[in-house]
């Protein structure tokens, strides 16, 4: 991740949003869905990636803020 990416990860039966570099999450949300609507607005915010990890930690999805940052030329 590039320094400021925005991770949304479970941990301890919690969904939690941490910016790249920061040791404690940021939010904490007891859904995927909130976690990623509010990780999704924390990255358009700070125009960085939002990394969002399924429940056993491994990526997918990866979201690039804005969308005319992203390098690659597909949809998604």
């Amino acid at each position: 991740m590039a320094k400021g990416d925005i991770d949304t990860y479970h941990q301890d039966g919690q969904w939690k949003n941490r910016p790249e570099g920061n040791e404690r999450a940021s939010s904490v949300h007891d859904t995927k869905a909130e976690a990623q609507t509010a990780g999704r607005e924390m990255a358009g915010d700070r125009d960085v990636e939002h990394v969002i990890k399924k429940e056993d930690g491994t990526i997918g999805e990866k979201n690039t803020y804005p969308r005319s940052r992203d390098p690659r030329e597909i949809k998604g």
